[in-house]
């Protein structure tokens, strides 16, 4: 059983067929939300989806992926050599406006297809309808490869659309460094395919026991590879060194608290990055748009001060080397006081989302860290009785979450208000007493400390004071050992 979806062509020349093979353990919601998700990637990358080929198996063809049939299917449509008049169903008015409103996952969804007059437009320049057919699971090299021989355009598997969009939005010199490695793992095998089928010449042996140019040449770019990686690491270890460097200064010096914004990707933790620390992080509406972790203070600030940090975005089949190699960047969930785990509100594959979420939490070593589930984009759900609704049923399933959108101040306010209670449950209240020889200090105790009141006589002044344990310890014996000083 199979079907298409057709699209509307864009005027963008980078058209991409979406193809996925269904199997028997996975559900048609299931199917459907990674085919959306696969879909968001595609726009992330610049790609327009102008039609979505599906097909249930049992299992994959181990030749390419796909069905012969449907590859035969496939490849006539994106040759331009099929005429969908016959079997396309006009959009229902209705259907159309929700499909403007939603995008191209609402159109599949509803198994929608484009009237003629859109497919018309699909040929391009070359007369392909589409340069690129997307394909919803990580493929092998050689299926990889009879795919493209057999429909005539490039095939990305789900890996390879990730590790692009990774490769593009990466700024830091460690995200770069991080990323690289992972293409470079992902490439090494297909540069093995690629000696294998370097046709005659490549195959031939020089002499017994000799290896063709094709053979010789894969194995000098593998080696190049390994030589690629090992640097990469060493940089990666460097890089690390003086990030904990850095946290441990902070640590040490302001006696920080630390939070970090998890969830899956473009759940609006940078949204709301902004909304908690007042700071200028890039927002946009793409998959992975940050990937680089940011760190800034709370404000207004309280006691303790607290860090936010915001981590790039988790999603469906990460691949395992881009896990692997943001380890180092991820250490801030990892290394965290508490997790602000952050969820779409207005996603029906919420569900899903958060049991992504809690796997690579798990895989990093941050899976008993304390988190907050905060339910965002509440205001995206209808009308407001929608709303309300829907976040009844939130709290009803996750007593202790916050359900919030990132542009309403109030619940900003209310979110900040959690953040500062939980960590001052472990606050406790003391005296210190501040000669007038040891006023310097005063600074770092307000820094430190929330001031409940300040009594001065001849002597100094007397602190009531409310801070970690540590913290007050730490004053304690620095106000000690300057007054005790030469």
């Amino acid at each position: 059983m199979s079907r298409i979806v057709s699209e509307a062509m864009p005027v963008n020349p980078q058209r991409a067929v979406v193809a996925a093979v269904q199997l028997p353990a996975v559900s048609d919601a299931e199917f459907e939300a990674s085919l959306n998700e696969l879909r968001e990637l595609a726009r992330t990358l610049g790609f327009e989806v102008v039609a979505t080929f599906t097909q249930r198996r049992t299992s994959f063809d181990t030749a390419a992926y796909l069905g012969t049939g449907k590859r035969e299917e496939l490849r006539r449509f994106v040759q331009g050599e099929t005429d969908q008049s016959d079997d396309a169903a006009p959009v229902e008015p209705r259907d159309a406006k929700r499909a403007a409103k939603h995008g191209e996952d609402r159109i599949a969804h509803h198994g929608l297809v484009a009237a003629r007059e859109a497919a018309k437009a699909k040929a391009g320049a070359d007369n392909r309808r589409a340069a690129f057919v997307l394909v919803d699971h990580e493929i092998s090299p050689s299926q990889a490869r009879n795919l493209e021989n057999e429909v005539g355009c490039e095939v990305m598997d789900r890996t390879m659309v990730i590790l692009e969009i990774f490769h593009r939005h990466a700024r830091s010199n460690a995200a770069r460094a991080q990323v690289e490695i992972a293409r470079l793992r992902y490439l090494a095998p297909r540069l093995r395919e690629a000696a294998k089928l370097a046709g005659p010449q490549g195959r031939q042996r020089s002499g017994v026991g000799g290896r063709g140019a094709g053979e010789a040449a894969g194995e000098a770019d593998r080696a190049k590879i390994r030589d690629r990686i090992a640097e990469l690491k060493q940089e990666i270890i460097a890089l690390d060194l003086e990030r904990k460097t850095q946290r441990a200064r902070r640590q040490e010096s302001q006696g920080l608290a630390r939070v970090a914004l998890i969830g899956y990707t473009n759940a609006g933790k940078s949204t709301l990055m902004r909304a908690l620390t007042g700071s200028t992080v890039l927002v946009a509406n793409k998959l992975f748009a940050t990937l680089d972790t940011t760190v800034r203070t709370l404000v207004p600030e309280g006691v303790p001060r607290v860090l936010v940090s915001d981590t790039v975005g988790f999603i469906k089949n990460l691949p395992h080397d881009l896990v692997a190699s943001f380890k180092s960047t991820l250490e801030e969930a990892a290394e965290a006081s508490l997790l602000l785990h952050v969820i779409d509100a207005s996603d029906p594959g919420f569900e899903r989302h958060i049991e992504v979420t809690e796997k690579v939490l798990e895989e990093i070593g941050a899976g008993k860290v304390p988190r907050l589930r905060v339910f965002n984009k509440i205001d995206q759900v209808g009308d407001a009785r929608a709303q309300s609704e829907r976040a009844k049923e939130f709290r009803a399933r996750y007593p202790k979450c916050i359900v919030m959108s990132a542009v309403d101040p109030d619940d900003v306010a209310r979110l900040h208000k959690a953040i500062l209670a939980f960590f001052g449950r472990r606050l406790v209240k003391a005296e210190l007493f501040l000669p007038w020889s040891a006023q310097q200090l005063r600074g770092d105790l307000f820094a430190t400390c929330e001031v409940l009141e300040e009594q001065a006589d001849a002597d100094g002044a007397l602190f009531r004071v409310r801070g970690a344990p540590e913290d007050i310890e730490d004053l304690r014996t620095r106000i000690g050992q300057v007054h005790s000083g030469p």
